[in-house]
């Protein structure tokens, strides 16, 4: 390897490491995308928790059936939700 192309190599590598340190994300970036992660998988629990205990209010007697089915229909969609955001913020 003669001088030129150590000299271009090292230029490529310079290059290439101050372009990542541009791009690395911000400590209020990735806090703001993990926040929208837990929005993402949160409130689909908890929006059905909440209609299912109404319904649960309005059957006659004490029951929790739709109350546990909708928390696990909400997990299910909040793992998918939060998948999807992932994958198309890669």
């Amino acid at each position: 390897m003669n001088d030129e192309q150590l000299r271009r190599s090292v230029e490529k590598q310079v290059k290439r490491m101050q372009r990542a340190e541009k791009e690395r994300p911000t400590l209020l970036a990735q806090s703001v995308f993990m926040g929208t992660l837990a929005l993402l998988f949160v409130l689909p629990v908890i929006a059905g928790a909440y209609l299912g205990s109404w319904l649960d209010g309005m059957a006659q007697g004490y029951s929790i059936r739709w109350t546990i089915g909708l928390i696990f229909i909400g997990l299910i969609v909040g793992i998918i939700n939060v998948y999807m955001y992932i994958r198309e913020h890669e």
